[in-house]
């Protein structure tokens, strides 16, 4: 049997800090390191929404919806990733686990998975698979905010029982992948406003990840504060300034959905009186939904496109465009001709 929550309480004890000996840290820089020369030349990428918001039309679930409901009729990761790959994209990010807490892997860690569902799937290795094989770099998202497992956010002393389950869970995920040869090139983090920052666990976070895939790239969504308020939520690109706090320390680049970023973006922001060089990544949907949703038809057009891949491309930063599967496991027809389309039209 799966363990709950309750018997982590005892797991925290015993566990030990991910950093408590040798910490890896990004280096004070005013140019990008290698790592993130890499990122920066992947440049174009794809974000898959999949779980189980794509069975009830919205956007973010509670945690309440059964597990019953996700059920997919097959996960074909290949057409997702011939889809990446016919768009001359470099990368995916794929939702592991969104805020509703349903994982789309197997955790030893809670019930509240593919394991429970009519569809037992494993999607991260089926991802992972058909990233190593089509020769696509694989990302991974994953919720801090948890509303299944740690739905009362505004209740602190839950906090390093809740911070030992992430960590857990981020271990699993690199199991997966690295079980399958398949590097991790970045992972993307996201809910952490419904906290302050100092509860997060993003120095454990960060050397789990990095101890692991030395290489891959960790950012945190709403990265950057203000010079008033290291905390402040949100602080949009546009209003991004050269020195201001990084909010989320550490970490490699910037994220602030779905704003594209400002034309002379800054790349140098501050942490304890250092300087770090961070890119950034913007995340836009291909229609209106980041979930797959019966009632989304509307489209945006070739035009917007690729005036959105110019601006979020320019600057060393980068593009990734959501294209959610549908209820039978596969991309729309729709993103697939627009996506082919939009990429004949850049040349690329």
């Amino acid at each position: 049997m799966k363990r709950t929550v309750l018997s982590l309480l005892i797991a925290a004890a015993a566990a030990g800090s991910a950093c408590a000996d040798n910490l890896i840290m990004p280096v004070p820089s005013h140019m990008p390191s290698e790592a993130q020369k890499k990122q920066i030349d992947r440049k174009y990428g794809m974000f898959i929404h999949f779980g189980i918001n794509t069975f009830h039309d919205q956007e973010w679930t509670d945690g309440s919806k059964p597990a019953s409901s996700y059920n997919p009729t097959k996960i074909d990761a290949e057409q997702w990733m011939k889809t990446a790959k016919d768009a001359g994209m470099k990368y995916i990010i794929l939702i592991t686990k969104h805020h509703d807490g349903f994982c789309l892997w197997d955790s030893k860690y809670t019930d509240y998975d593919v394991a429970s569902s009519p569809n037992k799937t494993n999607v991260v290795e089926e991802v992972a698979r058909a990233c190593k094989k089509h020769g696509i770099g694989l990302g991974l998202y994953y919720s801090l905010w948890d509303r299944k497992v740690n739905g009362d956010v505004e209740n602190q002393s839950q906090d390093s029982i809740y911070n030992d389950y992430m960590v857990k869970q981020l271990n699993e995920l690199i199991d997966i992948t690295q079980k399958n040869n398949t590097d991790i090139v970045e992972f993307w983090f996201d809910g952490g406003w419904v906290k302050q920052n100092y509860r997060w666990p993003v120095m454990d976070i960060y050397q789990t990840i990095k101890s692991r895939e030395p290489e891959c790239q960790v950012g945190i969504n709403w990265t950057i504060g203000s010079p008033e308020n290291a905390d402040k939520h949100p602080v949009l690109p546009a209003d991004q300034k050269e020195g201001y706090p990084i909010r989320y320390f550490p970490s490699d680049f910037r994220l602030g959905d779905p704003y594209a970023p400002a034309d002379n973006d800054p790349k140098i922001f501050t942490h304890d009186g250092k300087n770090y060089y961070m890119p950034w990544e913007s995340t836009v949907c291909l229609s209106e939904r980041w979930f797959y949703n019966t009632t989304d038809k509307t489209y945006k057009s070739l035009d917007e496109l690729e005036k959105l891949y110019r601006q979020c491309t320019k600057n060393d930063n980068i593009l990734i465009l959501n294209c959610p599967p549908d209820r039978n496991g596969r991309i729309r027809d729709n993103d697939v001709k627009l996506l082919k389309q939009l990429r004949h039209r850049l040349g690329i």
